[in-house]
């Protein structure tokens, strides 16, 4: 009875991810705990972390590439690179206020953003990655400062 329970629970998860969630969350509130899928439910709570730091990480990294292409090519410089720079400090600046616990992470993460934003400039500009900064040469209250922008070379 109980594996024949696990075994619905799992397929409908498989099936149909939306109602298995409805699911979960009337189960939840009902306090039905004997029906509740476990495995996935757990699965699933660890992933919304992980979704949220590569969220963290995917904007930092396109802060850092805007703010080296509007350093490095000034003549290219364009409304579309301040919007983006504008969005993704605003998606920024949310997450680390609606989860602090993210700012260590941030840091733990800073200088491999960098890099992968060092690299994407280089590729986007057709300049050789030698001639950006090869450590970031913004500090975190400027890269999410939404007025701060990098003066030319």
């Amino acid at each position: 009875m109980v594996a024949e329970r696990q075994r619905s629970q799992t397929s409908l998860y498989s099936q149909d991810y939306v109602a298995w969630v409805e699911q979960t969350v009337a189960q939840l509130k009902a306090q039905d705990f004997g029906q509740v899928d476990w495995e996935n439910l757990i699965e699933e709570v660890a992933d919304m972390s992980r979704r949220e730091r590569r969220r963290l990480e995917s904007n930092l990294i396109v802060i850092l590439l805007h703010l080296l292409k509007w350093q490095y090519q000034p003549h290219q410089r364009s409304g579309s690179w301040k919007s983006s720079l504008r969005e993704h400090r605003r998606r920024v600046n949310r997450d680390l206020t609606d989860s602090p616990s993210l700012n260590p992470y941030l840091l733990d993460i800073w200088e491999s953003c960098y890099r992968e934003a060092r690299n994407q400039a280089a590729d986007e500009t057709g300049l050789a990655v030698d001639g950006f900064c090869e450590a970031c040469p913004y500090t975190v209250q400027q890269v999410l400062d939404t007025d701060f922008l990098p003066q030319n070379l």
